[in-house]
C-alpha cells in the first residue's frame, strides 16, 4: 500500500503530464509494491482535482475486457475510468493538433442510462437502467510510459487505472437503439483508418456479452463508494486492438444497421 503522500504525489504527476502533454514513467517501477487499490486511489485523486476546477463527470469506460489484452497484460479482470466534459467530442469532428500525446482509437458499443445503478446489479437491471445503446469511438492516451525505456517493461494494470484507464475522449454515432433491438454480441464494426479497413470485431469480444461489462463496473464501482448515474455514458469496452491515430488521421466506424461513427486527427 502507498503512503497518502505517495498517492498525491503520483496523481500531481500525472495531472500534470497531461497539463504538459508529456509522459511520465512507470508508476509500477517507482512503487514496485502498488495494488489496484492504489492505482483507483491515484484516479480518484485525480478526479477530486478536476472537479474542483469544475469539471463534469459525464460517464464512465472499461477497458481490458477481451481475453486477448488480459492475456497480454497478465491479469483476469477488467479496469475502469472516468469520462469528462471535455473529453467528449462530436461525431464527425476534428481533433485539433497537439490535444493528446499518442492518440489512439477503439470501437465500442455505448451505454447511456435513463435510471442509476449501483453495487451488484444482474444484466436485467443494466437492460432496464439504459435509456439506449449506441456506436462509439473511444480516444485513448497515456500519460504514462507505454514501456520503461531502460528495462523494457512494459505498462501494468497499475499504472493504467492510475492514468483514468488510458482514457482520453468518447465520439459518440447520432443513432440510438432499445438495447433489447439488437443482439449485443452480434453487433460489430468495420474500423477504416484514412480508408483501409484495419480492423473488424464483434461485441462478443467483451466479455461474451457487452451488457455484463456494466454489470462488472457497477460492482467495482460499489466498491470504492461510487455508483453509475442517470444520464451518463457508460463505454463497454472494445472489441478491436487500439488503432494509432497519428496527426492526419481519419477514422469511421460502420456498424451496420446499427450505425456508424467518425472522427479526424488534425
Amino acid at each position: 500500500m502507498l503512503t497518502r503522500a505517495e498517492l498525491d504525489q503520483a496523481a500531481q504527476d500525472l495531472l500534470q503530464a497531461e497539463a504538459d502533454r508529456c509522459q511520465i514513467g512507470l508508476l509500477s517501477l517507482r512503487h514496485p509494491g502498488i495494488t489496484l487499490d492504489d492505482a483507483y486511489a491515484i484516479q480518484s485523486a485525480q478526479m477530486a482535482h478536476k472537479l474542483a476546477e469544475g469539471r463534469k463527470i459525464i460517464g464512465w469506460k472499461i477497458g481490458l475486457t477481451s481475453k486477448v489484452m488480459q492475456d497480454a497484460l497478465g491479469i483476469d479482470t477488467p479496469d475502469s475510468g472516468v469520462i469528462y466534459d471535455d473529453m467528449d467530442f462530436a461525431d464527425g469532428s476534428t481533433v485539433p493538433a497537439g490535444r493528446f500525446i499518442q492518440p489512439r482509437i477503439e470501437a465500442e458499443i455505448a451505454f447511456v442510462l435513463k435510471g442509476p445503478l449501483k453495487g451488484p446489479v444482474t444484466r436485467e437491471q443494466v437492460l432496464a437502467a439504459t435509456d439506449y445503446v449506441a456506436p462509439a469511438i473511444e480516444i485513448l492516451d497515456t500519460r504514462i510510459q507505454r514501456m520503461d525505456p531502460a528495462t523494457g517493461q512494459p505498462r501494468r494494470i497499475f499504472d493504467t487505472v492510475a492514468d483514468n484507464a488510458a482514457n482520453g475522449g468518447i465520439v459518440l454515432g447520432p443513432q440510438r437503439h432499445a438495447p433489447e433491438d439488437f443482439d449485443l454480441r452480434w453487433v460489430g464494426a468495420i474500423l477504416t483508418k484514412n480508408d483501409q479497413v484495419v480492423a473488424t470485431g464483434l461485441g462478443a469480444a467483451v466479455l461474451n456479452d457487452p451488457v455484463m461489462g456494466i454489470v462488472w463496473l457497477s460492482d467495482r464501482m460499489g466498491q470504492y463508494g461510487q455508483h453509475l448515474e442517470a444520464g451518463q455514458v457508460v463505454l463497454a469496452g472494445s472489441f478491436v486492438a487500439p488503432v494509432e491515430c497519428p496527426p492526419g488521421t481519419d477514422i469511421h466506424a460502420d456498424y451496420g444497421a446499427f450505425g456508424a461513427v467518425s472522427v479526424r486527427f488534425a
